[in-house]
């Protein structure tokens, strides 16, 4: 089948290359033309891991091709995917200036019908402002269908590759019946495709991405409360995750949730419901909740420092959002390392991928440390913020010797309170006591 998407950005440039694997013609078409350019040469310009192996090879067979012109791509394709960004507006919501763009650029240039497919998260009714740009400027008849990415950063070609679910909002069945064909290699296993009405399908990726979002918010609520009442939330976690209408993903507490879905995505959630006068105070909550989270760490650093932590170096691991991604949107390491700097820390920061993209928000106000270690020489405390697997293990010995003091600040509970205190750290976590008796 030949493809178009529009967008070479993290969706577009994964559903592109998993949609060559599987023997498909694809061109992906974006403006910038450094960034074609780089693609072209099989470099990517995002952190997943797998995806510049398989991009290569695509290249190589010429079943991906990377274009700068939207003519070349809309003539060589049956189906076009929009997958640009929709960032937060002012007010919260999804902005739809580029997804709208490239619904006339699409619709001035195909010479025929063509299903269009919303791959970009957006707001309910999206479906029909893109049907609307589509014949302000052509008089072909356009099937234009919603078909939301639920990909995590870091594992997103195995997510592609092998789906929980595909959702398909469709109105014909003729787009049913390609979207059906173009994900059939996806599903051999079984897993379903679901076909729905549009607006279905653009409620079900926020509902989603709001319930995980929700999850994650309601377990660090439960940690916060753990600690002033001495539970432990690691048992916590384990009781109610073993019950199997509740279940063990996302109970994992921390300081808080960041990325380029999530808080997005709940606050997109949040003005929707907004401008159909729905109260909607959970989705609030997981927001405001959230954004406290993310200062949790500072506080907790002010309260066994003081205030003034002015002459205080303090080591930072993990920037990222998450591991296995070079992503700092939103990323809790940044709300962390702005409150240090505010108090006078001096702060020296390292992660494995995403050093390059916290240089170009942070700039010089960060010392940049080339190794874990490196980072810790001559620091009050370390903090770790994302839970890279080079963390997990590290060597306590020349961590306690390399820090003034052995005090150690764990964001997201890697290590183990009752190993950390033998080996005599001051170990600070996230609604555990000093000694953890959980598995």
């Amino acid at each position: 089948m030949h493809v178009a998407v529009f967008g070479a950005g993290y969706v577009g440039l994964v559903t592109g290359t998993c949609f060559a694997e599987m023997g498909n013609d694809v061109t992906i078409c974006d403006v910038d033309e450094a960034r074609v350019a780089m693609l072209r040469q099989g470099r990517i310009p995002i952190y997943e891991p797998g995806l510049e192996e398989i991009l290569g090879r695509n290249l190589e067979n010429d079943r991906v091709r990377f274009t700068t012109d939207a003519r070349q791509a809309i003539a060589a394709s049956e189906v076009i995917f929009i997958a640009v960004g929709t960032p937060a507006d002012e007010d919260g919501s999804a902005d739809l200036t580029h997804v709208l763009d490239v619904a006339r650029v699409i619709g001035r240039h195909a010479d025929g019908p063509r299903i269009v497919v919303n791959k970009s998260t957006v707001p309910v009714g999206t479906a029909a402002k893109v049907q609307a740009a589509l014949a302000e400027v052509s008089p072909h008849a356009f099937s234009v269908v919603s078909n939301p990415e639920f990909l995590k950063e870091g594992s997103a070609l195995e997510d592609f590759m092998k789906p929980d679910r595909v959702v398909v909002g469709a109105s014909d069945e003729r787009a049913r019946e390609t979207m059906r064909r173009l994900y059939a290699p996806f599903v051999r296993t079984g897993n379903p495709i679901y076909f729905m009405d549009v607006a279905s399908a653009e409620m079900t990726k926020y509902a989603a991405n709001a319930m995980l979002a929700t999850r994650i918010t309601f377990m660090n609520e439960i940690a916060n409360l753990c600690e002033r009442v001495g539970a432990n939330v690691d048992e916590v976690r384990i009781g109610i995750g073993s019950d199997r209408r509740i279940g063990p993903a996302f109970l994992f507490p921390g300081v808080g949730f960041g990325g380029s879905c999530f808080p997005k995505d709940v606050q997109a959630l949040e003005r929707l419901a907004d401008e159909v006068g729905y109260e909607f105070p959970i989705v609030r909550a997981v927001h405001s909740v959230n954004e406290a989270q993310k200062r949790l760490l500072a506080v907790k650093i002010r309260r066994r420092f003081g205030d003034d932590l002015s002459g205080r170096r303090i080591a930072v691991w993990g920037i990222a959002f998450k591991p296995r991604t070079d992503d700092i949107r939103e990323a809790p390491a940044l709300v962390l390392i702005e409150d240090l700097l505010e108090a006078g820390a001096e702060v020296v920061a390292y992660d494995p991928e995403a050093m390059d993209n916290a240089r170009r928000v942070l700039g010089d106000r960060v010392t940049f440390a080339d190794s874990a270690h490196d980072a810790l020489e001559g620091a009050d405390a370390l903090v770790v913020v994302t839970e890279w697997n080079e963390f997990r293990f590290p060597d306590f010995e020349r961590i306690s010797k390399a820090l003034k003091e052995p005090v150690v600040f764990d964001g997201r509970n890697v290590y183990d309170p009752r190993a950390m205190a033998d080996m005599g750290f001051d170990y600070h976590s996230i609604g555990r006591p000093g000694r953890s008796t959980a598995a």
